[in-house]
């Protein structure tokens, strides 16, 4: 009896060993920061602006025959946010928006991807903005040519779900809560 226990436990860690070596780990990716950005959109008293972080990267694990083992791990800084309005750049890193004094770093982070066909896919990650965290699912259009990778993606944010906007910026009649946030990514497989 002991024997044949021994040989069930056996098998089944071989049989696993078996699939671990057969579903390699996913690629590692190096985003193209010249060919690439991340780019917010909102309104201030009705005037729309587009700004954009200026220093940012991520650590790019994907498969496309993997996307359960597949991983994004993004850092922001959020002191490099431009928007070509002096006044609102200033006041971006402040406590009163991102408060990059306190919190330098966003992260969006990121375990398993769903493909919806058609070279779109989502994520469901976890974004950490002003030392909160909150889930976040961000839908993607991704085309791969050989070691080359294009993605694209856009999401809304509700802003004060972060803290973003104190005191009287926390008011919606002149910058609505709602951010759009957009990344343009290009990408090359390490070899």
């Amino acid at each position: 009896m002991k024997r044949i226990a021994a040989a069930a436990i056996t098998a089944a860690v071989l049989s696993l060993s078996a699939a671990a070596v057969s579903a390699p780990a996913p690629a590692a990716w190096t985003v193209d920061k010249a060919a690439s950005s991340l780019r917010f959109t909102s309104s201030m008293a009705g005037e729309s602006f587009t700004g954009a972080f200026r220093r940012w990267d991520a650590a790019i694990r994907f498969d496309p025959a993997n996307l359960a083992a597949s991983s994004v791990a993004a850092d922001i800084d959020m002191a490099s946010a431009v928007t070509g309005n002096p006044d609102r750049d200033q006041a971006l890193p402040t406590a009163t928006f991102f408060d990059a004094p306190a919190h330098p770093h966003a992260t969006f982070v990121v375990h398993g991807f769903t493909a919806l066909g058609g070279g779109r896919f989502q994520t469901a990650g976890v974004l950490t903005l002003r030392g909160v965290s909150k889930p976040l699912t961000l839908p993607f259009t991704l085309s791969v040519t050989g070691a080359q990778a294009r993605m694209t993606g856009a999401v809304a944010i509700n802003r004060l779900a972060f803290g973003v906007g104190q005191g009287e910026w926390q008011a919606t009649d002149a910058i609505p809560a709602t951010v759009t946030v957009s990344i343009a990514l290009s990408a090359r497989r390490a070899p």
